[in-house]
């Protein structure tokens, strides 16, 4: 649980570090969230919000991953003190560990002074570099874990974390858990209200905690492959989902794709490694942890509204999968607000 940091009142500084090659939307979405809560907080009569300073090797233009390039009004070596410092990451990351030794040095000398400093995505591999994450977890992109694990033995990376808080030291998953990130820092700074209001304004569906999946069910189904059946399991899957309030049987979703049970099992194995009960369990449990996490319905509303036929249903699923109840669930995850 975020726990709402003393001097909410107060500006916040915040640098954005980016070098040649640095992932687009990983500073482009931090700074539309922190330009946001600074409207909100403006519109809403309070004090505060974000002073944002981009910074890199060298000050003057920026070119990142795509055409787009960001203006560095300030040399790394001259970056003053920032409440939180906010690194990107980038595609061709061994690159640029070579290339930006003076990245590394910044991240070895001035890091550890730093309330909050942040690495998004592969930007993770500078601090494991610099020796800041040894002993301590954090997280990257799910398609850089192994790299990070072999390149760095000492860093505990858990390949699935959206994101992950080692003291000082944040670390996030790919590119859009930058942005839920940054929301975080943004609910810890100035309360759950102004979070999801950002939130609202960049159609989040949903503001995903750190300690989850970096995969959801629908996700995980979308990436799977087409099958040889009449129905693909991606397109199954979505049947599934838009029918979680339904008694759904194995005999009702074979029969309705014009499938056997046998034909449907094998495709789920093949394509979504797992039965289709068990995905359908893991469909309810995914609606039920976004319930748990941005409402305050009670238990058998949210067990209800999931497809459980009861909320001890729900309880069973939940312990199965996570080892935690959905109460503990909720008190775990979800913020002050909630």
């Amino acid at each position: 649980m975020l726990e709402q940091t003393e001097g909410a009142d107060q500006r916040r500084q915040i640098a954005l570090v980016v070098y040649p090659g640095f992932k687009t939307l990983e500073a482009t979405g931090p700074l539309s969230v922190l330009g946001y809560a600074s409207q909100h907080l403006a519109a809403a009569g309070r004090p505060g919000g974000y002073d944002v300073v981009i910074a890199a090797p060298e000050a003057g233009p920026v070119p990142s991953d795509t055409l787009m390039s960001l203006e560095a009004s300030v040399a790394l070596r001259d970056l003053g003190a920032s409440d939180t410092v906010l690194i990107a990451g980038a595609a061709r990351i061994e690159d640029a560990l070579v290339r930006e030794t003076a990245l590394v040095a910044w991240c070895r000398d001035s890091g550890p002074k730093v309330p909050r400093c942040a690495a998004l995505c592969t930007g993770s591999f500078f601090l494991a570099e610099a020796g800041l994450l040894d002993g301590k977890r954090a997280a990257t992109h799910w398609n850089y874990a192994d790299r990070l694990r072999q390149r760095f033995p000492r860093v505990e990376v858990d390949a699935d974390a959206i994101f992950v808080q080692a003291g000082r030291f944040w670390t996030s998953a790919g590119v859009t858990a930058a942005i839920d990130l940054t929301l975080a820092f943004v609910e810890q700074d100035y309360g759950r209200d102004i979070a999801l209001a950002v939130a609202r304004d960049m159609v989040m569906y949903l503001k995903r905690p750190g300690g989850q999946s970096q995969f959801s069910t629908l996700l995980t189904g979308q990436m799977a492959g087409h099958g040889a059946g009449p129905s693909s399991m991606k397109d199954v899957l979505s049947w599934m989902g838009e029918r979680l309030d339904q008694p759904l049987t194995l005999d009702g979703i074979a029969t309705a794709h014009g499938m056997s049970i046998r034909s449907l099992s094998r495709a789920f194995a093949a394509e979504i490694g797992a039965s289709p009960m068990a995905t359908l369990e893991s469909l309810r449990c995914d609606t039920a942890k976004a319930l748990l996490l941005d409402t305050d319905l009670p238990m058998k509303t949210v067990a209800f509204r999931a497809g459980f036929r009861t909320d001890e249903q729900m309880r069973k699923a939940f312990r199965r999968r996570f080892s935690l109840s959905p109460r503990d669930y909720r008190a775990r995850f979800a913020t002050a607000g909630t």
